[in-house]
């Protein structure tokens, strides 16, 4: 029987059946860019999230120039889930952006098939060694730059140049609020994930 999200037992949806393709994919980027934002506007469940308020613990370590809104953090981890077709469930985890948490991140990141790194125009240069961490893990992956209202604009191939993307790494555009858009960036990351797998081999 295909699974399906059951409004029962408080609302928690079933697992999808086996014959259903699942993708574990890491959600990251540095801090305050919108990755809890947007796995909220994506998931189909309610999402798991470990959102802590900002102390004065925090200062000197989380820099929120430019993030005048940023009031909350995540400290561990944002699960959430979307069935994208049929046959085709992604598990979206959200990582911490700062540097602190890399171990966690390494843990977070093993056994997924590719990463979403987002970016925010306004701080760009704050994206490059998330990219190299996950370059070093080996992942695909694809970048979403989150247009926040008051980020500077930029058509993509400047935004490739800056960035230094391999003409094969996806770029998308969009607003994490909104779920069309993020709906665009996560897909574009599934596609190119699936077309890094290796070719199934013929039994002998």
């Amino acid at each position: 029987m295909d699974s399906v999200p059951s409004t029962d037992r408080g609302g928690i949806g079933y697992l999808p059946s086996a014959a259903e393709t699942l993708m574990k994919l890491v959600v990251t980027g540095p801090f305050g860019v919108g990755k809890t934002t947007l796995i909220r506007t994506l998931s189909e469940i309610e999402t798991l999230h470990t959102e802590e308020a900002m102390t004065q613990a925090g200062e000197g370590l989380d820099d929120t120039a430019g993030l005048p809104e940023k009031t909350t953090t995540t400290v561990a981890v944002d699960f959430g889930r979307l069935t994208v077709q049929d046959d085709l469930v992604l598990y979206m985890f959200g990582t911490p952006g700062q540097e602190r948490f890399l171990p966690l991140w390494e843990d977070i990141a093993r056994g997924a098939l590719g990463a979403l790194v987002m970016v925010d125009t306004r701080r760009l240069e704050d994206s490059f060694a998330v990219m190299d961490m996950v370059e070093e893990q080996g992942l695909p992956y694809a970048v979403a730059v989150n247009r926040f209202p008051d980020a500077p604009a930029h058509p993509d191939e400047v935004l490739r140049k800056h960035l230094d993307l391999d003409p094969g790494t996806p770029l998308v555009q969009c607003d994490a609020r909104e779920r069309r858009g993020s709906i665009d960036a996560l897909i574009a990351l599934a596609e190119h994930a699936l077309t890094r797998l290796p070719a199934p081999q013929e039994a002998s």
